[in-house]
């Protein structure tokens, strides 16, 4: 039965090879490309920049359709921050009698937990929001190299 399996695996493999190189040669993102510019859309994230500066560590993040009293931030750990938005709907009936023919805009909570490159602390760190960007300065951790020795 196993050699049944293997047969199928060897030609999905061939198949992706064919999409991939089909792909590259028209010039467009391979599917794993788009995949990964889809995905948090369709997990209900939404897309992130992490620069890493010489003494502050910079995100950058699009949330369009949020006002700025719908953002909230908060540095779980020194190298982990969560930015959770809510977006409202300008009425919660939702239906034909409203006279939609289509309605594929989200509303709701979302929140992503952002990975920091460094450990950061909350002190003379800011935070701005601006057309629905919202930046974030947080400033590295200067911790202390090597061990202290006491003095007798």
């Amino acid at each position: 039965m196993r050699p049944l399996w293997d047969e199928f695996d060897q030609m999905m493999a061939e198949m992706e090879d064919r999409f991939q190189r089909m792909f590259q040669g028209a010039g467009l993102p391979t599917p794993s490309e788009m995949g990964s510019r889809v995905l948090p859309a369709l997990r209900g994230e939404f897309r992130v920049d992490v620069r890493e500066h010489e003494d502050e560590v910079v995100v950058v993040a699009d949330l369009p359709g949020v006002e700025k009293e719908g953002v909230q931030l908060r540095l779980v750990d020194p190298n982990l921050l969560l930015i959770k938005t809510e977006r409202r709907t300008e009425t919660e009936e939702t239906g034909e009698k409203e006279g939609y023919y289509m309605r594929e805009r989200q509303y709701g909570s979302m929140s992503r937990t952002v990975a920091l490159p460094v450990d950061v602390t909350e002190e003379a760190s800011t935070a701005s929001f601006k057309n629905g960007v919202l930046e974030v300065h947080l400033k590295k951790l200067v911790k202390e190299e090597g061990t202290h020795i006491p003095i007798e």
